[in-house]
Parts: C-alpha cells; sequence; structure tokens
C-alpha cells in the first residue's frame, strides 16, 4: 500500500508542473514538504522539520487607494460550494495524495499559507468562516454545542443568501456546526456522526439540484489527528479518504452539469500538531484554501488569505451585499480584480 501510494504521489507531483512555474509566500514560514520518493524532482519544494510550503509568484495584487466592499466587476454565479476538511494542514495534501484537490488547485486559485482564526479550535473557526467576523466579534468562544447559548449574532452567510431566495443546506460530521447559524436560515441541516464517505453519501443520495449555497463538513481527518497524531500514516490515509469524498461531489456536480456554474472553495478550520490544536502556532494556525469555478484565474495567490474571507468571497461571486460589519472581506486577486484591501488580522 506504502509502495503504490508512493507511486501515485510522484505521478500526482508530475502532473503539477505547471503550478511550479509560480511561487507562493504568502504564510508565516509555512512550507510543503513533498514525498519522499521526490524529494529531487522539484526544486521550488522544500523539505523543512515542521510545516512548510515555499511556493512563489512572479506577479504581484494591484493595489488601489480607494478601498470598497463592492468591485464594479463580480463574476456570474449561480451556486456556491464550500467544503470544510476538518484539521487539514496544507503540508498533508501531496503526501496524501489528493488528486481532486490537487486538480482544484491546478485550475483555480489557492494559497498554501492561509491563517485561520484564535483559538484555532472548531466551532471559533467555523463560526468565523461562515459569519465573516472575527471571533471577538462573533462571540462563539466555545467548542462544544452549547445551544443555550444562542448562534452567532448578526448577519452570516447563510443568513444574505436565504434572504436572497437561495436555497441553502449543509451537511455537517459535528453537531456543534448547528450553533453557527440560525435554523430559519437554513433550508435544509444535515447532521451524519460517520466516516467522510457516508456524510458525502448521503448528500448525493438527497442531492439538492437547485441549491444555491451547500456547506459540506468533513470531520475524519481531524478525528484521526486526534487519536494517531497529525501527519502520522493513519491521519495521511484518512485524508487521502477525505479527498476522494470530495471527488465524489465534483463528480455530481458534472454529472448534473452544474460545474460551469458553481464556485467551490475548499478549506480547514485549523491545522494540528502531535495529537491537538487550538493555539497559535503556525501548525495550528495555517490552512489550505483553494477557489474554482467561473471568473477564477488560476494561479497561486499573493494576498494573505484569512478564513473569515471566505463568506466574503462567497457573497462577492453569488452577488450579494457585503456587511459593512464583516471583518473579512472578498479574495478580488482570485477572480483577477484589483486588491481593493485586505482583511483585518483577528486580535
Amino acid at each position: 500500500m506504502k509502495r503504490s501510494r508512493t507511486r501515485h504521489s510522484l505521478f500526482l507531483l508530475f502532473s503539477i508542473i505547471l503550478l511550479l512555474a509560480c511561487r507562493v509566500s504568502n504564510g508565516p514560514g509555512l512550507a510543503l514538504r513533498p514525498p519522499v520518493a521526490s524529494q529531487t524532482l522539484i526544486a521550488t519544494l522544500t523539505q523543512a522539520p515542521t510545516l512548510t510550503v515555499t511556493v512563489t509568484l512572479t506577479a504581484t495584487p494591484t493595489a488601489t487607494p480607494s478601498p470598497s466592499l463592492v468591485p464594479s466587476l463580480a463574476p456570474s454565479v449561480r451556486r456556491v460550494v464550500i467544503v470544510s476538511i476538518d484539521g487539514l494542514r496544507p503540508d498533508a495534501i501531496f503526501p496524501a495524495s489528493m488528486s481532486n484537490l490537487i486538480t482544484l488547485m491546478q485550475n483555480g486559485a489557492f494559497s498554501l499559507g492561509a491563517q485561520t482564526v484564535f483559538p484555532s479550535v472548531t466551532l471559533v473557526a467555523h463560526a468565523s468562516m461562515l459569519t465573516g467576523l472575527c471571533p471577538s466579534k462573533h462571540g462563539l468562544l466555545w467548542n462544544e454545542y452549547l445551544p443555550e447559548r444562542g448562534y452567532a449574532p448578526g448577519t452570516d452567510l447563510f443568513d444574505l443568501a436565504h434572504a436572497a431566495d437561495l436555497k441553502t443546506v449543509m451537511y455537517v460530521s459535528s453537531g456543534k456546526i448547528r450553533q453557527i447559524v440560525e435554523p430559519a436560515s437554513i433550508d435544509r441541516f444535515i447532521y451524519i456522526e460517520d466516516r467522510d464517505a457516508v456524510v458525502m453519501g448521503s448528500l448525493l443520495a438527497h442531492f439538492p439540484q437547485d441549491f444555491g449555497l451547500l456547506f459540506v463538513h468533513l470531520v475524519a481527518t481531524d478525528i484521526a489527528g486526534h487519536a494517531s497524531g497529525w501527519m502520522s500514516e493513519h491521519q495521511i490515509n484518512t485524508i487521502h479518504l477525505a479527498d476522494e469524498a470530495l471527488g465524489m461531489l465534483l463528480e455530481e456536480l458534472d454529472a448534473r452539469n452544474l460545474r460551469g456554474e458553481t464556485l467551490i472553495i475548499v478549506t480547514s478550520d485549523h491545522g494540528g500538531l502531535g495529537n491537538a490544536h487550538g493555539t497559535d502556532a503556525r501548525e495550528d494556525m495555517t490552512i489550505p484554501w483553494v477557489v474554482a469555478g467561473p471568473g477564477i484565474q488560476p494561479k497561486t495567490l499573493t494576498t494573505l488569505v484569512h478564513t473569515i474571507d471566505t463568506a466574503a468571497t462567497a457573497a462577492f461571486a453569488l452577488g450579494l451585499p457585503i456587511p459593512a460589519d464583516w471583518d473579512g472581506v472578498p479574495v478580488y486577486e482570485a477572480f483577477g480584480l484589483p486588491v481593493e484591501r485586505q482583511s483585518v488580522q483577528c486580535q
């Protein structure tokens, strides 16, 4: 099995040679570790004893002196899919042979140095991901399901989509996610505490053909990290299965002829180190952020992406108004647009 996985990883690394004409340097010292069998294959990917991704880009984003929440040009997108692979560190993508995610990276825009929020735990980070707010604003500072404390205040991404008469759907494998968005803004909420393939299989069996916003949360990578350690063989194998679940969704979108009008964002809530996460260490704070679909310019992003930018990017793509109090902003660079301004660094 290990030998087969290594051969497959080598094949994948050859398939992304074009990516390496660019360089990503948008993270706090994060560098990607290629599989051992390919250490000398690509000079621009370097190893380090800890988390590392060294990617460079020759172009730089265009800055404009007058910031604006809504630029003059927006892409034509009919629906948005956000897939969060809980606990996925960027340097696990290639060792785990995530061929589906790598293909999205090839065809879309990506950062392997995106940043989550502190504390880097599931509920806090997902709340920031879907509300566009720093933890100090959304106030969900715990990491368990406590319905008596209510929901995140203000207007979140699902509120915006629902108000625009878009069908909103959530398939999650952690019940605590329920506490982020008020039920009135979710047309279908499904919680399945099971393997990623089971969660995705349920979604595909009851596929919402007319959805406008779909959020999918896959938790198995995080569970494997707590059980066996981040970057352990067990977690790497589990990450590969998460990628297969992602592939199931992509195939379904293709089969239904929906890919051409669908923006897809694949990201994570946090990384991990040892058997835990939650600190401000770079292994915990650094996450992948990949976007593909209509209007996206294939490139490695020079913009420093934060998880709070996810909601704003989805709203922008759908043509929804972005609340002025959101801390996140659309990742304009991914659309080939001038970088109006960058999001704040949550404290």
